[in-house]
């Protein structure tokens, strides 16, 4: 990620935040649902901005076996235990206008809030990531490549619709996800502004913010992302903590692929019991005879 980030003084777009996001009823799922977290939502809120908050914002690709234990392809199994953890934890998901708000005006927010995006539009967002979530009243952000609406492995166009009425919300990651920082402006400006048009136009959602593709942006490139009228931009960051001056380079944290769910805790800013993270200690087997 280039380090030349731009310190964004322009008044955002208005905006009209809700203070968590709230997943709407869906068609049941077949799978067996694992037993209710012992935390759940509260009413409970804490004062957050404006300027500095605190809200990490997960971020994923594919959830579905990995082919070639590629790190962009994290394990329903362990999808799901990080999921639940989340709602042990008292984690609750909250929008991309709700954080922008926050940082900008000040904002009411859960005593946990985070944020969870999925990059590229990939099928097993729809098949894998949406009903896991939905079981633990969990939202999501996507983040869709133009071109990619339909292809083979991705998501179509009715199904990217079927996961904003339950409670998703859908922003642009270009039009063909290239390196922006590698293109002309005409180019730019096509991955940029057409792509929000594009994606307005073929879903029929509004789209509000924008996620580089890599990770990789300028000076410039905020600028346009600014001016094509979206409101917050996703980056990559090794921290749950956003502020004004990166909110078009807001911090993502990376899942892994062989994250297992101790290190998946440790991204996490607000640690909750201990008791719901596997133990490393060896537990005796009694069932063993004791060698002489």
């Amino acid at each position: 990620m280039n380090d030349d980030k731009p310190r964004q003084t322009h008044p955002t777009p208005p905006i009209t935040a809700s203070a968590t996001q709230t997943v709407a009823a869906a068609p049941a799922v077949t799978a067996t649902p694992s037993p209710a977290p012992s935390s759940t939502a509260t009413n409970a809120r804490v004062r957050q901005g404006p300027g500095a908050v605190i809200l990490p914002i997960l971020l994923y690709h594919h959830i579905d076996e990995s082919p070639s234990h590629s790190q962009y392809y994290v394990s329903p199994q362990n999808f799901e235990s990080q999921m639940k953890l989340l709602r042990n934890w008292g984690y609750e998901t909250v929008t991309t206008e709700t954080l922008v708000q926050a940082i900008n005006e000040g904002a009411d927010l859960p005593p946990h809030p985070i944020l969870i995006t999925f990059d590229d539009g990939n099928l097993n967002n729809f098949t894998e990531a949406f009903p896991i979530m939905r079981r633990y009243n969990l939202g999501g952000v996507l983040y869709v490549v133009g071109n990619y609406i339909g292809a083979p492995g991705y998501m179509d166009a009715e199904q990217i619709n079927e996961m904003a009425r339950g409670g998703w919300e859908v922003g642009s990651h270009g039009m063909t996800h290239p390196d922006l920082a590698a293109l002309n402006s005409q180019t730019q400006n096509y991955e940029i502004f057409k792509s929000r048009t594009f994606l307005e136009d073929k879903l029929g959602l509004p789209i509000l913010t924008f996620a580089y593709p890599f990770g990789i942006s300028t000076c410039g490139v905020n600028d346009k992302v600014y001016t094509a009228g979206y409101i917050a931009a996703m980056s990559l960051g090794s921290s749950a903590d956003q502020c004004k001056t990166d909110l078009f380079n807001l911090h993502r944290l990376s899942v892994k692929g062989g994250d297992d769910l101790n290190r998946f805790a440790a991204l996490l800013p607000w640690q909750g019991d201990p008791l719901y993270l596997p133990t490393n200690t060896p537990v005796p087997d009694s069932t063993q005879v004791p060698s002489h």
